[in-house]
Formats: structure tokens, C-alpha cells, sequence
């Protein structure tokens, strides 16, 4: 997500600053070079040598002669990106008033002089958070490009936003984004029938795919909405559904505006009557199943125009079969393309599958991320396609 990206660091003094280390590994595990910049106040919550051995590189805990700051985020600095993590209320503020009193704000005024992008994770309590100065502030900061992480409010804090949220947006501030401005659907996952209200009937989708997707895309700068039956996300609009019936609802409210529709969820092929009570076990039991409808032909008769990409999954584990099956489903639903796979994939963080064109097909094999990567270039391609039309 990060490879060749390097990112400074600016430390303040949070005590959210404690999990700064394992942060800076995160960064580091998605492929970035992380350098620290910290202030004093973050020095009394955790030691620059601990920064130092997370990042593996020399911590700036003061500016010098050396100039630091411009070393780091001045025209041609070494920074893609520089991210502070956490922010206080006080350095939000110092920042939003280009008052550069410690290394970490003067950092910021650098990289905002010099139009390096700049990732800011505030962390305080939440009534600080809530302060009409600090709230303008962020304002204000936004409106120069800067980009917020909003922290997750518990327990009367204004909490660090998660490292998933954090690598993403930064990821996203490093990145083109060449999806700015597209809204993006996703359905992922499996959808469940209610049988009775303990049982269901489902599938082994994980959702690890379609998530990849709508993360891939966010990265890229689209505003994203995900449609499944799992939790919130910090990428994406999500849309929590539980049944086939449920996608099918959401998705077509989420597609109004939309400008590309991923249909990645393996959404359930049959619905049953629900039984009011629980079916009392060790009686026979005959199900009467229902298909249920398609959503991709539902939304292309919705939407004629609407860019869809599609999911085919098989078991035969034979391309030339997956390759035609993906191509019915491809010239039935008029769909831009199809991402086929065989079943044996689920659940695992790695995948093999088949980009399925009307003309030509092409493989793939390795990471779910890799392959959501793939995707989201390919809607790229579609959108600037679209764009130029």
C-alpha cells in the first residue's frame, strides 16, 4: 500500500503518543520509510530511542543548524507526506495560526509552504475536541488541503483513529487519486437467509476481496460506499445489509450517484420463508427455497449506462470453463468486465483469478490487495474512459 512512499512522522504530546511505535511498524509493514520529528512534549510519553528503534532511523527532536524541517518537508524534501499522529489541541491550533514553536509545527509549516501533503490524527480529550477554536482550526486547516483523520469519540475522548484508518488516508494524501471526485459502490461479502431466528442460510464468502476493492478505490480518491453485512470501516460509507433482498435495496439507493458499481459480494442464490419460532431440532425438515433476483441485472435495467464490474465464482478449477462462464454473465448484464475465480479462494488472503473481457482474458495470482489494486486501476481506465466520452 506504501511501497517506495516515505513518510515523516510528527509526534506530539498525547498520551496517544504511546502507540506511536507500533504505528511507525505499520507504516513500515505497508512499504513506507518512516522518520520521526517529535516535541518535547511527546518526549516526556515516549523516549526518541523508542521512535528510533520503530523507524530505524535518527529522531528530530529539535530543529538545528542542520534545518531539519527543510531536510525533511521543504521543496524537494525527502517527506511524501507527513503525517502527525497524534495532534493536540494545542498544535491543531498552532498550525491553523502558522505559529512554529516546536519541531513538529515547524515542520508543518514547511510542508504546507511547500506544498507536501500533510495527514494530521488528532487525539484529545473531547471537550478539547469540541472547543469552537479547535473545530475552527481544523477548519481552516482542511481548507489548505490538510487532511484529518477523525479520531474515534469514546469514553468522553476524542481517541487516535486506528492505524488502518491512518495508513489509508495516508496512502490516499501520497497517492494521484485518480479517482477524485467518483463514487464508487462495493458489495462484498456473503448475504444471509433467515431460516428461523437462530438459523440462516448463507455461504463461505469472507468479504476480504470486496473490501480490498473498496479500500483500493478510497486510496485512490473516490468516495466509496460498501454495502455488506459486516462492520464500519474507515475507507468507506458502509451500508450494513443482511439478506439478498437488503443488497439489493442498498445497492440501488447507493448507485443513484454512483459513476462505478463493483459487484463483489456472493450474494445468496435462494431465499426461504422464515419460520417465526425456533424449528426444533431432530425433526425432518424440507426447506422450500425461492431464487432470489440478480442484482447486477436488476441494476442494469436501473441504471443502463452505469459502468459494473462483475464477480463469477466456479469450482471446476478449470480456466477455459471459468473464462466462458464469465463471459455469459459478462454479455447478459452488458458488465465492463468480470473478475472470475474458483471457490477454493475464500476466506484466504490470497487469490487467483481471471480479468474476463469481451476480447481477451488475462491472470492473476497473489494477494487479494494486489489483485483489489488491479481493480481499481481498471476503474480508472473506465472512468477517465467515461470522463472524456
Amino acid at each position: 500500500m506504501l511501497e517506495g512512499v516515505n513518510v515523516a512522522l510528527g509526534v506530539t504530546g498525547s498520551i496517544a503518543a504511546v502507540k506511536t511505535v507500533e504505528l511507525a511498524h505499520e507504516l513500515r509493514r505497508q512499504g513506507a520509510e518512516v522518520r520521526a520529528v517529535t516535541t518535547a512534549s511527546a518526549q516526556g510519553i515516549i523516549h526518541p530511542w523508542a521512535l528510533e528503534f520503530a523507524t530505524e532511523n535518527e529522531v528530530v527532536t529539535e530543529i538545528t543548524g542542520r534545518v531539519e524541517h527543510v531536510e525533511l518537508c521543504g521543496y524537494d524534501g525527502w517527506a511524501d507526506v507527513f503525517l502527525i499522529a497524534p495532534a493536540t489541541a494545542n498544535t491543531v491550533g498552532k498550525i491553523a495560526g502558522a505559529v512554529d514553536d516546536t519541531p513538529v509545527t515547524t515542520t508543518a509549516t514547511t510542508a504546507l509552504g511547500a506544498d507536501t501533503p500533510v495527514v494530521i490524527a488528532p487525539a484529545m480529550h473531547e471537550p478539547m475536541y469540541d472547543h469552537p477554536g479547535v473545530l475552527e482550526a481544523i477548519e481552516t486547516v482542511e481548507e489548505w488541503g490538510v487532511d484529518f483523520v477523525d479520531p474515534r469519540i469514546e469514553e468522553g475522548k476524542a481517541k487516535i483513529a486506528s492505524e488502518e484508518a491512518i495508513v489509508c488516508d495516508v496512502a490516499r494524501a501520497a497517492g494521484d487519486r485518480p479517482l477524485s471526485g467518483e463514487h464508487v459502490v462495493v458489495t462484498s461479502g456473503a448475504t444471509s437467509e433467515s431460516i428461523d431466528p437462530v438459523r440462516v442460510l448463507t455461504n463461505r464468502s469472507s468479504g476480504k476481496m470486496g473490501n480490498a476493492v473498496a479500500r483500493a478505490c478510497y486510496i485512490r480518491g473516490a468516495d466509496v460506499t460498501l454495502v455488506h453485512d459486516g462492520p464500519e470501516v474507515p475507507y468507506a460509507d458502509v451500508r450494513a445489509v443482511e439478506s439478498a433482498a437488503e443488497m439489493l435495496e442498498a445497492t440501488h439507493e447507493a448507485c443513484t450517484d454512483a459513476g462505478v458499481l463493483v459487484s463483489a459480494a456472493a450474494i445468496g442464490d435462494y431465499t426461504v420463508e422464515k419460520s417465526p419460532e425456533k424449528i426444533r431440532s431432530g425433526q425432518e425438515l424440507t426447506l422450500e427455497l425461492e431464487p432470489t433476483p440478480k442484482l447486477i441485472d436488476e441494476l442494469r435495467e436501473a441504471r443502463p449506462d452505469l459502468p459494473i464490474v462483475g464477480f463469477k465464482t466456479e469450482t471446476s478449477g478449470d480456466d477455459a470453463a471459468m473464462i466462458e462462464a464469465a463471459r455469459h454473465t459478462l454479455e447478459r448484464a452488458a458488465l465492463a468486465f468480470v473478475v472470475a475465480n474458483d471457490a477454493s479462494v475464500m476466506g484466504g488472503d490470497r487469490t487467483r483469478a481471471l480479468f474476463v473481457h469481451r476480447e481477451d482474458a488475462a491472470r492473476y495470482e497473489g494477494s487479494k490487495d494486489g489483485l483489489a489494486a488491479e481493480i481499481a486501476e481498471s476503474i480508472v481506465t473506465i472512468s477517465t474512459g467515461n470522463s472524456t466520452a
